[in-house]
């Protein structure tokens, strides 16, 4: 029996048009996928609501990971409608009320060399309970660690798209934030400005107003990014977009981290590492602790994805 500690309430997946046990394995060892990491993923979330199981923004979901699937050069052999429906079966056959979502292309068994050329593309989707990625502890505010890694470039690969290769890239930033004791790394770009987390992107509040940044300042263009711009307009929060630089962070009154994991996650404190030759810096933002408006788009994002908030029923996918 497979060990579902990180798995809570996962006991099916769907792979090649059928739901499998969760401790069926199905995947060979020469897969190409796992040796190259040519494949492509979304990360979805179901809320509990009155109504039942609520998918929050599956369209957009939907819409990406096709997108993602095309950069990589894959012919997908599902439409997405088969792949929308497959993911509310998934949600349905585990019984799950609030959920992670994990939809995967991949290139499967074939061959290995670097040309998937006899490794046709398949499809995976899992999901398990699991909250907010931080823990709930994240929300009296997080350490962010400025990596010494530069983000990958937008001129080097379409910033559209959420691939599992480049994700390596997320996990070593990840890793050596925590081994720094921060609760998660921030990548700056070539150019030196803030990019984005390792999966997530990066909001600064200054006087009552927000900012963020766009796909030219090598970012993955997230869907509760583009979620909290539209919330904080009809709430009256002025928002723009632009380049934002290390003293714009810390001279901010706060940010936030966004993301379908992680949700809206205050960013307190920060670890400028971005220089390897220079000593690092401790630094807070505004008071070094949560602030009114990230809590206010925090708990409005919350309570529309659970279905609070009928003037965004739309975002909303029932699951049965």
């Amino acid at each position: 029996m497979l060990d579902t500690t990180c798995f809570p309430k996962a006991v099916k997946f769907w792979h090649r048009g059928k739901i499998h046990p969760w401790n069926d394995l199905t995947l060979h060892t020469m897969t190409h996928a796992l040796h190259y990491g040519t494949s492509t993923f979304e990360g979805i979330r179901a809320y509990e609501s009155a109504q039942g199981p609520m998918i929050f923004r599956l369209p957009e979901h939907i819409d990406r990971f096709f997108v993602s699937a095309g950069v990589l050069k894959m012919s997908v052999p599902y439409t997405k409608e088969e792949v929308t429906e497959a993911i509310k079966l998934v949600v349905r056959e585990n019984g799950l009320q609030s959920c992670y979502i994990r939809p995967l292309f991949y290139y499967s068994y074939g061959n290995l060399g670097l040309i998937p050329k006899a490794s046709p593309p398949e499809l995976l989707i899992g999901a398990w309970e699991w909250t907010s990625y931080m823990g709930e502890e994240a929300l009296g505010g997080t350490q962010a660690f400025i990596s010494p890694w530069r983000r990958i470039h937008h001129s080097q690969l379409d910033m559209r798209a959420k691939l599992g290769g480049v994700y390596v890239q997320s996990t070593i930033a990840g890793l050596e934030a925590r081994a720094h004791g921060a609760d998660e790394a921030l990548f700056l770009n070539i150019e030196g400005r803030v990019a984005e987390g390792p999966g997530e992107n990066l909001f600064i509040v200054k006087n009552g107003g927000i900012k963020t940044n766009d796909r030219t300042e090598s970012i993955l263009e997230g869907i509760t990014r583009t979620s909290i711009l539209e919330i904080a307009a009809d709430l009256g929060i002025p928002t723009s977009i632009g380049p934002i630089s290390i003293d714009d962070l810390s001279g901010a009154d706060e940010a936030f981290f966004t993301g379908t994991a992680v949700e809206v996650v205050p960013v307190a404190r920060l670890i400028d590492g971005s220089d390897r030759s220079a000593p690092q810096r401790e630094l807070a933002i505004g008071g070094g602790r949560p602030g009114p408006v990230t809590m206010k788009l925090r708990q409005a994002y919350m309570d529309i994805v659970r279905g609070k908030n009928q003037k965004y029923e739309r975002w909303l996918t029932p699951v049965k």
